[in-house]
């Protein structure tokens, strides 16, 4: 008899331990593009994807591209901070000044490689944005390609050719520079792009030619300015692909290691030549328009309105009570040493 009851038991004991180790998962991913843009078939899906095979089929995304979880882009990062999301892709400039150490970043003519840029901000964000994103779990910090002006009226070619023209530009620093160079700048979300340029509410829109398709820029802009490639590109933004945390933390130990095979500097890097080849297929849509490169001779007019602004951004972090000259001379040593480290 007491054997059987200690075999009992035992099952018993077995039993109740048997959901824990078994334990599945779904993540709620949520993001403000369409399911086929670059960012969806290009990096998100695939992330989803590995995670499930490298888990056994335990862990398993439930997608939700275009804000199908309601609210606007400016509002990701919350969604993921208070649980409304477990997993979102987000730009911090979308709330202006909010991640001020991102910013470095996002100044004028600071990337030319989004992997080895990418590779980075990770490292740098470890150093100066802690405090910013202590409420949440980065899986990867990245960048995109090089800013394009994608143009309803008329190519741009020198700095004259923005005077009184209206362009949507996607972060604070970004919007400065626009103006500097002679443009209205208007801030809006990618997703309002398309909408705002076949009402006529902005002349042109700048942004990677990863967006293309997302908003049908081919078929809305009938020129696209590139910068000399050559040069460094005269805008990007920042992104954060972000878990929320307590979700992160009550995951057991092995789909913990799963996230974290998945997440980092080196994944920050696949995410920016991920990009690289988004703007690759971005562009392609563009064939049948006009497309311009802005020569290296007209850029250096534009990088000393970038200097300046630069040294307002260093002033104005200052004045917050952080290193301004220190995060700009981090990020730029950072991102020379990872250009350096690529094949």
């Amino acid at each position: 008899m007491k054997l059987r009851h200690l075999l009992a038991l035992c099952g018993l004991l077995a039993a109740a331990a048997l959901p824990a180790a078994a334990q599945e998962v779904t993540l709620k991913v949520h993001y403000h593009l369409p399911p086929t843009s670059f960012a969806g078939t290009l990096f998100i899906q695939p992330w989803c994807e590995r995670i499930a095979k490298e888990s056994a089929n335990r862990m398993k995304c439930q997608i939700y591209p275009s804000m199908q979880l309601g609210g606007t882009p400016p509002q990701l990062f919350d969604q993921v901070r208070d649980g409304v999301a477990d997993v979102v892709w987000t730009l911090p400039g979308y709330t202006a000044g909010r991640f001020a150490s991102m910013e470095a970043f996002e100044l004028p003519f600071m990337m030319r490689d989004p992997e080895a840029t990418s590779r980075a901000l990770w490292e740098y964000a470890q150093t100066h944005s802690q405090a910013e994103f202590k409420d949440v779990k980065p899986l990867a910090f990245h960048v995109h390609g090089p800013g394009v002006f994608h143009m309803a009226g008329k190519p741009v070619r020198t700095m004259a050719d923005l005077r009184g023209l209206k362009l949507r530009a996607p972060t604070r620093l970004t919007n400065k520079f626009i103006a500097m160079l002679g443009a209205t700048p208007v801030s809006m979300p990618v997703p309002q792009v398309g909408d705002a340029l076949a009402k006529g509410v902005i002349d042109g829109a700048v942004v990677p030619y990863e967006v293309v398709p997302s908003v049908k820029l081919e078929e809305l802009a009938k020129y696209h300015s590139e910068t000399d490639p050559r040069e460094a590109a005269f805008y990007t933004s920042t992104f954060i692909f972000a878990m929320n945390k307590a979700k992160y933390e009550a995951l057991p130990a092995d789909l913990k290691k799963v996230i974290d095979n998945n997440s980092g500097q080196a994944f920050s890097g696949q995410i920016g030549k991920a990009f690289v080849q988004a703007d690759a297929q971005g562009k392609q849509l563009t064939a049948k328009n006009a497309t311009n490169v802005i020569p290296a001779s007209e850029l250096v007019a534009w990088k000393k309105l970038g200097d300046k602004l630069s040294a307002d951004w260093v002033k104005d972090m200052n004045a917050k009570g952080l290193n301004g000259s220190r995060m700009l001379e981090d990020a730029r040593s950072l991102i020379a040493k990872q250009q350096a480290a690529r094949p």
